[in-house]
């Protein structure tokens, strides 16, 4: 079984900090983090670790609903504004919140005035999001085969979703067969390059005593998603790249070597948000 190592994962940080800043920082900095990266090498220092079991989607979600809106997320963090402020300047009709979670879009939604459909694979996320949005008309569903007719919706969402595909085109191609020529598609995901530099240990949740799941994320390219939608006839009105804000989750490693962990995430983009028009 493959473990996630607080001292590893710190060593790291300790080192894409030292490998950001190897042409500009000052002697002070250098020292720092040596000094830290030899604290963590003492002999006899325990390193704590816990074990971490992948699963598929859906039983992943399934085991997380219960607790995923209490864990803070520093993704959703800076990717939440700006979905809210593209749904602001769309006019109220039919939105369809894919692969909606817990409905923390759906809600948003709803709170504008939207007829709002959510859809999920995950009958435990879904549970969640009728609790936070009771309005809204949530569906189980897959987002290559979302339950809805062609044509149907005026704005559609897909939030966090997609890294979790090995291809895009499918899932792509089912948001722009939901809504009508010249409605709206907003797509956000994790960033490919906080994918590729955190790889599986960047999202994971307790799933009992001492131990940890993750789903696997996928690494998606602009290239990628630019082919996507060129094939299913969406196109780009807007590419946001949110970056890391500088917070950490409280208690989390990242506090004890904080300077580092700055100098390691600074400037990085967490999330990337799409906004798309569905084309005649």
């Amino acid at each position: 079984m493959a473990k996630l190592r607080t001292r590893e994962l710190m060593l790291g940080i300790e080192g894409l900090a030292l490998l950001r800043e190897a042409a500009s920082a000052d002697d002070q900095f250098v020292e720092a983090r040596l000094r830290e990266i030899r604290s963590l090498l003492e002999p006899g220092r325990q390193a704590s670790s816990s074990d971490v079991v992948e699963l598929d989607v859906a039983t992943g979600y399934a085991a997380w609903a219960a607790s995923y809106d209490s864990l803070p997320s520093s993704v959703i963090q800076v990717e939440e504004p700006l979905v809210h402020r593209i749904i602001d300047r769309v006019p109220t009709g039919t939105a369809v919140d894919a692969a909606c979670g817990t409905g923390r879009h759906a809600a948003a939604l709803l709170a504008r005035g939207h007829r709002t459909i959510g859809v999920d694979q995950s009958a435990e996320m879904l549970a969640v999001a009728e609790q936070k949005a009771p309005a809204g008309d949530f569906r189980v569903g897959s987002l290559e085969k979302l339950p809805l007719d062609d044509a149907s919706a005026d704005l559609a969402i897909c939030a966090l979703a997609l890294t979790h595909l090995s291809e895009l085109g499918s899932a792509v191609a089912e948001l722009a067969r939901v809504v009508r020529p010249g409605g709206k598609v907003v797509i956000s995901d994790v960033h490919p390059m906080m994918v590729l530099l955190q790889g599986q240990g960047g999202a994971c949740f307790a799933h009992g005593p001492r131990r940890l799941a993750v789903m696997h994320n996928h690494v998606h390219l602009h290239a990628d998603y630019l082919t996507a939608f060129a094939a299913a006839g969406l196109g780009v009105d807007s590419c946001q790249e949110p970056r890391f804000n500088g917070e950490f989750p409280p208690g989390g490693f990242e506090e004890r070597i904080a300077d580092a962990a700055r100098a390691a995430w600074q400037g990085v983009p967490s999330a990337v948000v799409w906004e798309l028009t569905r084309l005649p």
